[in-house]
């Protein structure tokens, strides 16, 4: 591929696929290899980056970021500012994510990140996937008349709430596209699952699976490595192994740095970005930021106490630590917590409840190719993909695996993490309850709730975001003067339970006061779920027949 430059080729993380063009890996999701899709190399910023882009808008940054990853030979300039400005207009707030200051003196900030349709961070990518899902299809289909000669893509996700409902927010009616959901039935938030099953759009597929979350993603992983219905199905991804998703959340970072630039009249910040993580997408996308070139002291991860990716900081070994019984047991099962049975903690933030990060992979492989000592550079690749073919075959294994010290220092270099409970969780919530925002604060200043996260003054964290909260206090301590952006990733009414938990004696607080409108009355729509057992073969010959149904070939 001559006309792309090396940002704009992909491999696969474990060695087997090179030269991949965007479409290929945006389509495939998952390389034959099991490996995750990245580009051959990150792209440098322009020179003038700082100065041309510092008032630009969330779309036109996001075009300026994905050019850097997508050549114009596969989808042209014009087509992909549509593509942006079409994935971008049905979120509530103009800003896409706007920057809120919680305490001045602190130096602290929000990133909101649930102002698109299903009131999730996983919005931002998962409504520009969707996008381009159909713009590659339309293409494809250009001129094919007829059912059967027009490729049809078959899209598998497993959810434990909020990717879910972003997927077929992002998916609903679009055409030559059927999505299939599965959510283990009865531990998904109220919510969580009314925003899935009242969508009742013809090529959009709920089923609820008698078994764990943990259950539901075997059975995408099996259905991919299926040769049965690859031969007859076009599969693809929605879950953060693909690579859109994460080029998607770049954009954020670049946002929040130059809204923080107009905020403080400071041109050259220092910053660290505090990510509430469990699957490393979100926070990778920052690390590409700052690989890039975006200004960054430090990258903060923030576990909740399914901490595999905070002891790999702090030891260098990525172990799983499965608990059961008692000691698994937590958080609220109307809030969405995951099923104990597969060895996770459950806790008040249950999108954070993993084993293991599938998304580390991605970074693993760009510390072992900045620490190969080889200097030829598809020779580096190389080396890299096998190490980091050899590290997860001993996870598989073994159930963990150690790095040399070299490579946990390079590790270091971009990130610190911390580990926070379920008590500080909600010491957080209080915590920000009871410190009202600064006068200057815009949230204060519009009298109005940013899509109902606070009464008179006073903010409303969910779970996930008060760990990042609970971890930005902990790294202001040990470096006041720089500022700390906390990126919220969820609205608290998707996780009411916790929030009551934390602030049902407090004076003044009611929930219905933030609870959004699109919520209201959800529980009493139609709805269309299928219900089945955890075994991918029944999986299997639901999407077949289904698939069937919608494009009119059935008997």
């Amino acid at each position: 591929m001559p006309s792309h430059s090396p940002s704009q080729r992909y491999l696969s993380t474990r060695g087997g696929s090179y030269d991949l063009s965007f479409e290929t890996v945006v389509l495939k999701g998952l390389a034959p290899d099991g490996g995750l899709f990245i580009p051959e190399e990150i792209p440098s910023l322009p020179s003038d980056w700082q100065s041309k882009w510092s008032s630009y808008s969330f779309q036109e940054l996001a075009f300026e970021i994905f050019s850097l990853y997508i050549s114009p030979e596969e989808i042209p300039a014009q087509d992909l500012k549509e593509i942006v400005r079409k994935s971008y207009s049905t979120f509530r707030d103009e800003n896409i994510t706007p920057l809120v200051t919680l305490d001045e003196s602190k130096k602290l900030h929000l990133l909101e990140l649930f102002h698109g349709p299903t009131f999730a961070f996983k919005d931002v990518a998962l409504q520009f996937l969707g996008n381009l899902f159909e713009y590659f299809l339309v293409r494809r289909n250009q001129g094919r008349e007829g059912v059967k000669e027009r490729e049809h893509l078959t899209v598998i996700g497993a959810t434990s709430g909020d990717t879910g409902s972003a997927a077929i927010y992002g998916l609903r009616g679009k055409k030559d596209v059927s999505v299939f959901i599965m959510h283990p039935k009865g531990k998904v938030s109220p919510v969580q699952e009314a925003q899935m099953t009242t969508v009742l759009d013809a090529n959009v597929h709920n089923l609820a699976v008698e078994g764990t979350f943990d259950d539901c993603q075997d059975i995408v992983k099996a259905l991919f490595a299926d040769p049965e219905i690859n031969k007859t199905h076009k599969l693809a991804a929605v879950n953060s192994i693909n690579w859109a998703r994460i080029l998607a959340q770049i954009t954020y970072y670049f946002h929040a740095y130059f809204s923080l630039v107009r905020q403080t009249g400071n041109s050259k910040p220092a910053i660290r970005f505090v990510v509430p993580t469990g699957n490393f997408g979100d926070i990778l996308a920052g690390y590409f930021a700052t690989r890039m070139g975006l200004p960054a002291d430090k990258l903060v991860i923030a576990t909740n106490e399914n901490d595999i990716l905070h002891r790999f900081w702090k030891t260098g070994h990525y172990e799983k630590q499965p608990v059961h019984g008692r000691e698994a047991e937590g958080g609220f099962e109307e809030d969405g917590v995951k099923a104990h049975e597969a060895g996770v903690k459950e806790t008040l933030a249950p999108a954070m409840d993993i084993l293991v990060s599938s998304n580390f992979e991605r970074l693993l492989w760009f510390l072992a190719y900045q620490t190969s000592s080889s200097e030829e550079t598809n020779h580096r690749r190389m080396q890299a993909g096998e190490q980091v073919k050899n590290w997860l075959a001993e996870l598989k294994s073994s159930g963990g695996f150690g790095v040399k010290p070299e490579i946990l220092e390079a590790a270091k270099k971009n990130f610190l993490s911390e580990r926070v409970s379920d008590k500080q969780t909600i010491d957080a919530i209080t915590e920000m309850y009871t410190s009202p925002l600064p006068e200057s604060s815009s949230v204060v200043k519009t009298q109005q709730a940013t899509a109902g996260t606070h009464i008179s003054g006073h903010y409303i964290l969910d779970p996930h975001t008060a760990i990042g909260i609970a971890a930005s206090l902990r790294s202001i301590s040990a470096a006041p003067e720089v500022q700390h952006i906390s990126l919220a990733t969820a609205h608290p009414a998707k996780f009411s339970n916790a929030v009551e938990l934390a602030l049902k004696d407090e004076e003044g607080f009611a929930f219905d006061a933030v609870l959004p409108e699109e919520f209201i009355g959800l529980d009493k729509l139609e709805r269309r779920v299928v219900g089945c057992g955890k075994e991918w073969e029944e999986v299997r010959e639901i999407v077949v027949n289904e698939v069937e149904k919608e494009l009119g070939l059935s008997d």
